[in-house]
């Protein structure tokens, strides 16, 4: 297993909760090396390794790397920095606070769709750190639908997430493939308080939504979780109840009456 240096708190650098090293995405990842993901991507040491292609913002892949018991260990993450945001005339800076929101509803609404993400100090200051995933790039949301049936209840368990977050940029290729699992990545464009969805998964409109991500959607009609309300402004909150208060009552996924909620460009 890794040694205290992955794990134990660092000068300026929040602790992990013990609920938190128990969220299922990071129970899903563990390994004897990296017990704990989240705590790792919030303690080891990152660097650089380049910038990301095709992505509006500046984003890294970083290598995190700490000593292990039986030698370093490493793991890859995407690095966003706040300084590295493009302004945006609907979401004020500070959209790595959104890609940490979603992760952790993700994992409240149990379905475990989006990677771990921290958020913590970088080399190039303040940003989120993203467990990388390996993924097949010649994948996306359009050919899983249409050549992986058994992976469509992970399409709608998306669906529902976006839904809840108000995704306004779910294109096709933030859908990955990675083995038998299908992660959604690029959330940091969520949350704002007026309703624009935009999302490519419009096949399941119409269904019935999980009763057991259900009851976990109805307490946030009442109270969103303190660790997901500290990252958004009181109207975003309160326009997040008024979504969950939307899918407690018609418990389907909705449709797109009018064809335009849908992102541009499309993967």
């Amino acid at each position: 297993v890794g040694s205290e240096m992955c794990i134990r708190d660092r000068p300026g650098r929040a602790p992990m909760s013990e609920d938190e090293l128990r969220l299922p995405v990071a129970r899903r990842l563990a390994t004897d090396e990296i017990p704990d993901p989240l705590a790792f991507l919030m303690n080891a040491e990152p660097e650089i390794e380049g910038r990301m292609p095709w992505s509006s913002n500046m984003t890294f892949l970083a290598t995190l790397r700490c000593e292990g018991a039986d030698g370093p260990v490493e793991q890859r993450a995407v690095y966003k920095p706040v300084r590295g945001e493009r302004p945006l005339w609907d979401f004020e800076p500070g959209l790595h606070r959104r890609e940490r929101a979603a992760f952790l509803l993700s994992e409240r609404l149990g379905v475990g769709v989006v990677p771990p993400t921290v958020i913590r100090d970088g080399p190039l200051g303040e940003g989120s750190f993203q467990w990388f995933v390996d993924a097949d790039h010649s994948e996306h949301y359009f050919t899983i639908y249409e050549q992986f049936e058994q992976l469509h209840d992970q399409c709608r368990d998306i669906a529902v997430l976006d839904i809840l977050a108000n995704n306004t940029d779910r294109k096709s290729g933030h859908c990955l493939l990675a083995g038998d699992r299908v992660w959604a990545i690029d959330n940091g464009l969520c949350f704002s308080s007026p309703y624009k969805l935009r999302t490519v998964i419009w096949e399941f409109a119409g269904e019935s939504i999980d009763e057991e991500i259900l009851d976990r959607v109805a307490p946030m009609v009442e109270r969103v979780p303190v660790d997901i309300a500290a990252l958004l402004d009181d109207d975003e909150i309160e326009a997040m109840q008024r979504r969950a208060t939307m899918l407690v009552t018609e418990r389907r996924l909705p449709d797109d009456e009018s064809g335009h909620r849908y992102p541009w460009p499309l993967i």
